[in-house]
């Protein structure tokens, strides 16, 4: 049996621990209050450039030095930048969780950010800006994201090329400073380790580190609504979007169960519906994002000049088909979304990284740490009737419908 504990380190900042028995591997999660969404207006991009230079050195080691001790510990590391948090991941044997602490928390604490280290991160930055030309589909999903969500979290990670281009070596050190803060970190393990040695290693190793990064706030979403860039290309992007429960909120088991119907694999009803029964498309999904003040459903289609309205006018009719009795989600659906929610919640028990991750973004949505039987017995408690009800009457929001492609389509009339 595993088990989690959940404490507040000397510093101020959560650490939750699963030990799991049985198993050899750890994996760390370390969630930083400085996403996208807390950068400065004017300096997009910021929270991706920040992502590259924790990776190049820390500490009394410059980023050879660093990455070679890191590898002769079997430690694997990543680094990536969200909405709310910028994100370090590591994973390791778990024997070796103690000699790997100190060098991944100086990533934190003490990150380089050399002179030298900065003009090739910003390359990289403004190089993912510029491979943006030669991706129609995450170009169209950025825009969508940008009319859709709430003002700053519709932004993306890539930035703009005036935030990379513009920010300095002092902004982005004075920047890490004020934004990596204890109170406002969330730190998780998950695997072969001991929760109270965590602590004390790191309460040792954290000492002197204090303070709470800034807070931001929501602002109104933009208009939504349908949009279309023009794109000479053989391909045509579509991209629908609707408001959904945000994590703490009890509709969202409901929404996950209506996502499982919809995009469940090639028995979900938009593979059926979309391209097994009509053939309009190449790439077609949807996919429920439950974050801790938002939630949303994007819905996907790639498919061809020709078919573009057709597929977009069947996507549409499906997403709002399984509100209503015609489109009822029917005792098979549902007992097959179940199953594949619960293969894919066991299939995340048996990684070590997957649970501290969880953990971690359980404390940030959430504030507290949930175990696999709590989120399976939430699975098990729900029942058709709650699914059917829940869709009868919820509300999806003013839509959000982006397209790209040779032509603009036509909106179906009830989205605009």
């Amino acid at each position: 049996m595993t088990s989690i504990q959940l404490q507040t380190l000397d510093c101020g900042m959560p650490l939750v621990v699963e030990e799991m028995p049985g198993v050899r591997s750890a994996a760390m999660t370390w969630l930083v209050p400085a996403g996208t969404a807390t950068e400065p207006a004017d300096r997009q991009g910021v929270s991706s450039m920040w992502a590259e230079l924790l990776m190049r050195g820390a500490g009394a080691l410059a980023s050879r030095d660093h990455a070679d001790a890191l590898d002769r510990l079997g430690v694997s590391k990543s680094t990536d930048a969200a909405s709310y948090h910028l994100r370090l991941s590591a994973t390791m044997i778990g024997a070796r969780v103690g000699d790997a602490l100190p060098l991944l928390t100086d990533m934190i604490l003490r990150p380089r950010m050399d002179q030298e280290a900065i003009e090739p991160t910003r390359d990289l930055a403004l190089q993912a800006i510029d491979a943006l030309k030669d991706d129609p589909q995450q170009r169209a999903s950025n825009a969508a994201r940008s009319r859709h969500y709430p003002v700053p979290l519709n932004r993306t990670a890539t930035g703009t090329r005036h935030g990379v281009e513009a920010v300095t070596r002092d902004e982005l050190v004075n920047g890490w400073r004020e934004r990596a803060r204890p109170r406002g970190c969330f730190l998780a393990f998950a695997g072969a380790v001991r929760a109270d040695a965590l602590r004390r290693q790191l309460n040792d190793l954290l000492k002197g580190w204090d303070g709470a990064a800034p807070a931001f706030s929501l602002a109104a979403a933009p208009p939504r609504g349908y949009a279309h860039e023009q794109d000479q290309t053989n391909q045509v992007q579509i991209f629908l979007l609707h408001d959904a429960p945000a994590e703490p909120e009890p509709g969202s088991v409901l929404e996950k169960v209506a996502a499982s119907v919809l995009s469940g694999g090639m028995a979900g009803r938009l593979f059926t519906e979309v391209r097994e029964k009509r053939g309009l498309c190449y790439s077609v999904s949807a996919g429920y994002a439950s974050g801790r003040d938002f939630g949303s459903v994007t819905a996907y289609v790639g498919t061809t000049p020709e078919r573009a309205q057709e597929s977009l006018d069947v996507l549409w009719a499906e997403l709002a088909r399984i509100g209503t009795p015609d489109g009822a989600v029917s005792r098979e659906e549902f007992e097959r979304a179940v199953v594949g929610m619960k293969s894919r919640l066991v299939f995340a028990g048996e990684s070590t990284a997957a649970r501290a991750a969880g953990l971690a973004s359980d404390l940030h949505r959430l504030g507290r740490a949930r175990g696999l039987a709590e989120m399976a017995a939430q699975i098990d408690g729900v029942t058709l009737e709650q699914v059917a009800a829940y869709l009868r009457h919820r509300s999806l929001g003013r839509v959000t419908i982006q397209t790209l492609g040779p032509a603009p389509l036509t909106p179906p009339a009830t989205c605009v």
